[in-house]
């Protein structure tokens, strides 16, 4: 096929890297120092270059505070038979957007991301395809990510906002909450110090890209969970009561089985 990549970000460069030795490639970004270290694929800078490349695919890598933009700046240089597609974290407008256009869409989520994943071994890792997408798009997708090996679940827009709430909102604002009590230590344990390396990693990635996660609208209920079990042990650490931290010590085991 012919795809155009939108972004040369780390996982536009990603998508490029596995994409170009079975595809013809180019890579579309505003800002053409961003394409010079990209390979074996064509570099646009100018939108109108792409018409003549004319896509059968777009994928668009673009940070998702300007997905819908990143959208919106190419449609009048593709065919209407163009499949246009988001590997967006975040998935709010998109469902409407993707109505209002004449091409057909495929949306994923590689729930996997440069800042923690081993790009070389992505067995352990997973990839949601959005159900409603068009037929030739989400088998090209669910092709893709099995060929990487990934676990790979098939979700409506809805269940996958539900999903990110529950595996991302978590564990973001656990994060977030550690990293905002933290003062220097001069001798950190091995838990303290992973538990930083987590919090500088979380915090290398894009605010908007934060904030859209935890202001998705299933995640106050899912922030609401680790108050009440935050008060719980709060309340079992007050009390020093050895029979309740043992019952709550059990059930937390349970969780990881």
């Amino acid at each position: 096929m012919k795809i155009l990549i939108l972004g040369a970000g780390k996982m536009g460069s990603f998508f490029s890297d596995v994409l170009s030795s079975n595809h013809e490639v180019a890579m579309f970004d505003t800002n053409p120092d961003r394409l010079k270290f990209t390979y074996n694929v064509v570099r646009m800078s100018d939108p109108k270059e792409i018409s003549e490349f004319n896509p059968e695919l777009v994928i668009n890598a673009a940070t998702v505070k300007y997905t819908i933009d990143a959208f919106k700046t190419i449609l009048p240089y593709i065919s209407d038979t163009c499949i246009i597609s988001d590997i967006a974290s975040v998935k709010t407008g998109l469902q409407e957007f993707y109505a209002s256009v004449k091409q057909p869409f495929a949306s994923s989520h590689p729930m996997f991301g440069p800042t923690f994943a081993d790009l070389r071994n992505l067995s352990t890792q997973s990839a949601i395809v959005i159900s409603e997408s068009a037929e030739k798009g989400k088998a090209f997708f669910l092709d893709l990510y099995k060929s990487l090996h990934l676990q790979v679940f098939e979700y409506t827009f809805d269940e996958h906002d539900q999903t990110i709430a529950y595996s991302l909102s978590i564990p973001f604002a656990s994060t977030l909450v550690f990293a905002s009590v933290m003062k220097h230590q001069e001798a950190p344990g091995t838990t303290f110090k992973r538990h930083m390396d987590i919090a500088k990693g979380l915090l290398s990635e894009d605010d908007f890209l934060l904030t859209e996660i935890l202001f998705n609208p299933y995640t106050p209920q899912q922030v609401e969970q680790i108050r009440e079990e935050l008060g719980q042990l709060l309340s079992i650490i007050e009390k020093k009561d050895s029979t309740e931290m043992l019952e709550f010590l059990t059930k937390v085991r349970k969780n990881i089985e």
